[in-house]
């Protein structure tokens, strides 16, 4: 008669690097699943030795007694522990007190690499949590950037805007560029002598060097902004078209 799953484990379980393997288990079929998975790493670190663990899977009723016999009757250690695994796998109730069994500290002084291999599968687990994580940052950031996609004004200015802004900005584009976007007077006067032609290619310039200096802050909301604050600022339906909705 098989006895109850708390008089059939007892002993002191390593919490150190449990908590991710018994989330795994706690899901409907994930111990027989976990070690069915971890069966090569398992068959090496039991085969030292396989009659200890056989006796304890036993004692805790995880085999029937011709299962028992037979596997007792196996010479090879890495055969013995693979047919205990392939019938413990059988029943998930079984392979969550196996598993158990697997994580007390004194089984693990007996088998070291047990430690290892479950580490392994914190690591792993860890890993799958941050990748979530990080998936669900993404498409949260995602999602903003949609959402300021829909707002008037959230998106980068054009050069073509910045023709249609510099056509309004008169003869104190100088001051303007210095209080409004905060361009050096070393800056503007290279402009200036840069673009001898007409007075709006050296605006538009004027505009193009904030905008690779600011790139994603360079919004049409951000540029209606700045150039509204100052009192050389153009006339308001020069520029009011930067907060259309597009």
């Amino acid at each position: 008669m098989d006895l109850p799953l708390a008089e059939r484990y007892s002993g002191t379980v390593d919490d150190g690097v449990s908590r991710g393997i018994d989330v795994m288990a706690e899901t409907p079929g994930g111990a027989a699943l976990l070690l069915r998975r971890l069966k090569p790493p398992l068959i090496d670190a039991l085969g030292v030795d396989p009659d200890y663990v056989l006796q304890h899977a036993d004692a805790l009723c995880l085999l029937s007694m011709a299962e028992y016999r037979r596997i007792k009757t196996l010479g090879n250690p890495s055969e013995t522990i693979r047919d205990l695994l392939d019938c413990v796998i059988q029943k998930e109730q079984d392979a969550k007190v196996f598993l158990d069994f697997l994580k007390k500290a004194e089984v693990k002084e007996i088998f070291p690499k047990l430690s290892a291999i479950f580490e392994r599968v914190e690591h792993h687990q860890d890993n799958k949590g941050l990748s979530s994580s990080k998936r669900k940052s993404e498409e949260m950031m995602e999602v903003c950037i949609k959402k300021q996609k829909c707002e008037p004004g959230s998106k980068v200015v054009t050069e073509k805007q910045l023709m249609l802004v510099a056509r309004g900005i008169g003869r104190h584009w100088k001051q303007l560029g210095r209080v409004a976007l905060d361009i050096p007077t070393v800056k503007l006067e290279q402009i200036e002598e840069e673009n001898p032609g007409t007075h709006v290619e050296r605006v538009f310039a004027m505009l193009r060097m904030w905008l690779t200096r600011e790139r994603r802050n360079a919004t049409t909301a951000h540029l209606h902004a700045l150039l509204s604050q100052d009192e050389c600022a153009p006339p308001p339906e020069s520029i009011d078209f930067l907060l259309d909705p597009d």
